[in-house]
């Protein structure tokens, strides 16, 4: 594995002067529609709601010296779905453990060890969580709040609250009651759905632009201070609905969000490249967030032959 630490490449990708970085891509074209599928209902998952009828084998994952452990479900078994990745508006690969999401816990550790992050009463949120050990590691290196969100709740159900307590439960011979509790202080909650409607279900979000434009006259701070996401840009559909979401979500002005993905998605047209061009293209809406201008750091790029270039980015405001 070869990792390309940040320092040397970072750019702004809102400059007050107007110029434009070429990440060789343009926008969304007028044709690239999502596909017109029923969207699943916004939930919140209970850690009590936790599946018990799918087999779930449990297994460590070395990550540079630390070990976390995963989980392992059939998706024939919760989905009906033979050998898939993902299917679309029905099933968006959540079962899977996927090498960005290993590439993000290596590099969160990197940057707290060099001081470039403190998780310490931070409210944190894992979008696409899938088993969610992203989030699970903040949550045992001291942040207050890890919400989890997926598109399925049967993800949430089956695999990342199981992974959660795999990883988090005090250990004991034997429970009296029903009531676990993990071996954290962070408040760990579970969310399901889509990314253009799960924010009127998440906890912390803005409510509208108004409250945007006045966020540093607010008393109390709003939105999370940390947005997790790993493989979560492969659907160029889907790009503008996440890239909605944060700005819904991410705290202002010290929110910061680590996304790990693939440099492209071949033949599905996606990528960390294809992201930041759409955030970079959103120049004309950025009076809602004056005066800040948002940044981009490329923490770590990944080449080791298992797939295609990977890649670690930082954004937040100058």
């Amino acid at each position: 594995m070869a990792a390309r630490q940040s320092g040397l490449d970072s750019f702004s990708l809102f400059s007050s002067s107007g110029d434009k970085i070429p990440l060789g891509f343009g926008f969304l074209d007028p044709s690239e529609k999502p596909p017109l599928l029923p969207l699943p209902a916004c939930v919140e998952v209970l850690p009590s709601e936790v599946s018990s009828s799918v087999k779930y084998a449990v297994e460590p994952v070395d990550l540079s010296g630390l070990t976390l452990l995963k989980g392992r479900v059939s998706t024939q078994e919760v989905f009906q779905l033979s050998n898939s990745d993902l299917v679309p508006g029905k099933y968006e690969g959540g079962l899977k453990l996927w090498e960005g999401s290993l590439d993000l816990v290596k590099s969160l550790k990197s940057e707290l060890q060099d001081e470039r992050l403190s998780l310490n009463g931070k409210r944190v949120l894992e979008l696409g969580c899938g088993h969610g050990l992203p989030g699970i590691w903040m949550g045992l290196e001291g942040a207050a709040v890890v919400h989890f969100q997926d598109f399925n709740a049967e993800v949430l159900r089956c695999l990342t609250i199981p992974n959660v307590n795999a990883n988090c439960l005090k250990k004991s011979p034997s429970f009296a009651t029903d009531v676990r509790e993990w071996n954290t202080d962070a408040e760990f909650r579970f969310f399901a759905g889509d990314w253009s409607e799960v924010h009127q279900i998440l906890p912390h979000t803005w409510t509208n632009e108004k409250e945007q434009n006045c966020c540093s006259s607010l008393d109390q701070p709003v939105g999370y201070d940390i947005i997790l996401m790993a493989e979560t840009v492969y659907s160029v559909s889907a790009l503008p609905h996440l890239y909605e979401l944060i700005k819904k979500c991410l705290n202002r002005p010290d929110g910061v969000v680590y996304m790990a993905a693939k440099k492209h998605y071949f033949g599905v047209g996606g990528g960390s490249r294809r992201f930041l061009s759409l955030v970079e293209k959103d120049v004309d809406k950025m009076i809602l967030f004056s005066p800040a201008i948002m940044e981009a750091c490329l923490v770590a790029e990944v080449a080791d032959g298992s797939s295609n270039v990977r890649e670690v980015w930082k954004l937040h405001f100058k």
